[in-house]
């Protein structure tokens, strides 16, 4: 089935954000030595798609990821997942939102020991309740409001402005004043996009390196000894407490309770059984350099 001219259109203002995000995320990943997966062939991985499957075996479709260590033949630990949304009506934002928390927070949990940055790329109309929800979710934030798309498009004399009230005949009309225009100056649409929002994307951006350069500050590591005691009334279990020896003990290790601090206030926490998995869970932190040299 042929797609309408509204839905062409709204195709056209979908890709042009994508157009203004990519080359930004390009350079950042060319900055800070990370590989940037976007949509398109890669050897690592089957297909076009940005595919990533969580702990349950589910896979999700996202639009970016950053990685560290990846290469084109090489999945690599992720560092950022990113997802683009591109909506003109409120009553859609609210769903688009709980989509891509579903696409990401399963893949955020798996990778948690990571830490990734989880970001949130929106264009059009979203209620501020789908922006708060997100953010409260963890994710940063960069909402490209519809005026700006608006202003950005008449920046080459293409009316983006509509409502549920267009006509089809006037969608035509500016597909075609789309389709007129050079490659060009389409990129230039997508850069006036970025300029108009400059504080905006200057803050995602920000957020972003803060999480990729941030350095481990501190790591507290609780050894757990002993065996659990189990009680069935709270006034018991105050007891025990209350009459608890503390002093050293000489019982074997039960698990190994790890916490590390970044410098920008991000923490990772771990819970293991053994020294091996708690020195295994440690050297994903070291540096280069020190890992080199032992």
């Amino acid at each position: 089935m042929a797609r309408s001219p509204a839905h062409k259109f709204g195709q056209i203002i979908g890709d042009l954000v994508e157009a203004a995000v990519e080359p930004l995320l390009c350079k950042f990943a060319r900055e800070h030595s990370l590989y940037l997966d976007k949509k398109g062939p890669r050897a690592a991985r089957a297909g076009r798609k940005v595919s990533w499957v969580d702990a349950y075996g589910n896979v999700h479709d996202l639009d970016y990821v950053l990685e560290k260590g990846g290469t084109a033949a090489a999945i690599g630990v992720p560092v950022a997942f990113i997802e683009t949304a591109w909506r003109r009506y409120t009553k859609h934002s609210q769903n688009k939102a709980q989509e891509m928390q579903g696409a990401i927070l399963p893949l955020v949990d798996k990778h948690r020991h990571a830490a990734p940055f989880v970001g949130a790329i929106l264009a059009g109309t979203f209620t501020e309740g789908a922006i708060a929800q997100l953010k409260s979710l963890g994710f940063t934030v960069l909402y490209f409001h519809y005026e700006s798309i608006v202003s950005a498009f008449g920046s080459r004399r293409v009316d983006a402005y509509f409502d549920e009230n267009t006509a089809d005949a006037e969608f035509s009309k500016r597909v075609r004043a789309w389709a007129r225009l050079s490659e060009a100056q389409h990129r230039a649409v997508a850069r006036r996009l970025v300029e108009i929002n400059s504080e905006e994307v200057e803050g995602f951006l920000s957020a972003l390196a803060a999480t990729v350069n941030r350095q481990v500050e501190s790591i507290r590591i609780l050894p757990l000894h002993g065996s659990p005691s189990e009680w069935k009334s709270v006034v018991a279990a105050i007891g025990f407490v209350e009459s608890y020896q503390d002093q050293p003990c000489p019982k074997p290790v039960i698990r190994y309770e790890i916490r590390v601090v970044y410098n920008n206030g991000d923490y990772v926490e771990g819970q293991f059984a053994d020294k091996e998995s708690a020195i295994h869970f440690l050297r994903g932190y070291e540096q280069p350099s020190v890992r080199s040299s032992t």
